[in-house]
């Protein structure tokens, strides 16, 4: 693997963090699942695959009660029994993130998403992955969900590992950029976040087009010793 040089004013990492949904793994076609077993439910036209990227953001606990009003709860229940029913079938990793994975293993990592924590930590299970993260946060673990910094700021504490810097947050989309700045930590974008305004709108302290150029960078720090 050719090493990628590290982005400007992007520090060397002590942690990483990721995001979980489009940014490790493509499991949108479980959340459409989801999202329009509710609709349904209410007699309100289905997502297209294409809408459910481009409106999924924020956690159910934040997103829901706008669309559903005072039922918002059941809509929840009626979402999250389709997607433990199906979310398996539909996960797969993106292109290169197996490799950034691995390349990443020298730093302790974590994932934070605003998926359900036990789905979460379901799909890492079911993927062989677990192993790779000192712990997976996800949607009601923390008082707060992304873009809010609690997350975040509970992965850092059970890794052991300072918020700073040269923590990377590594995502795909604004939520993501929120909550990495929030908690003090490097918003590091993957990807060209078509679906979240572009990159400009985003403003990340730094951009990797994909896992492939993420794991070459990677690979090129653990070749590159400590400064003295």
């Amino acid at each position: 693997m050719i090493a990628v040089p590290l982005p400007p004013g992007l520090p060397r990492p002590t942690a990483i963090l990721w995001d979980w949904d489009n940014t490790l793994v493509d499991a949108w076609a479980g959340v459409q699942a989801g999202m329009n077993a509710a609709l349904r439910a209410f007699g309100r036209p289905e997502w297209s695959l294409e809408q459910v990227r481009a409106r999924a953001r924020l956690s159910l606990r934040e997103s829901f009660p706008a669309l559903f009003g005072a039922e918002w709860e059941h809509a929840r229940d009626l979402f999250y029994a389709e997607v433990r029913a199906r979310h398996l079938e539909f996960i797969m990793p993106l292109p290169g993130t197996v490799a950034a994975l691995e390349r990443g293993a020298l730093w302790p990592m974590g994932v934070v998403s605003n998926k359900q924590g036990p789905i979460l930590r379901a799909e890492a299970a079911h993927l062989g992955w677990a192993g790779h993260f000192g712990v997976l946060v996800g949607a009601g673990d923390a008082v707060a969900d992304k873009p809010a910094a609690a997350p975040v700021l509970m992965a850092l504490e059970r890794l052991g590992v300072a918020p700073g810097p040269a923590v990377w947050f590594i995502g795909d989309t604004g939520v993501d950029m929120q909550a990495a700045r929030a908690a003090g930590c490097s918003a590091v974008l993957l990807g060209d976040a078509a679906h979240d305004g572009g990159i400009a709108a985003l403003a990340p302290d730094a951009v990797f087009p994909d896992g492939h150029v993420l794991a070459a960078c990677l690979h090129g720090l653990a070749k590159t010793p400590l400064p003295a």
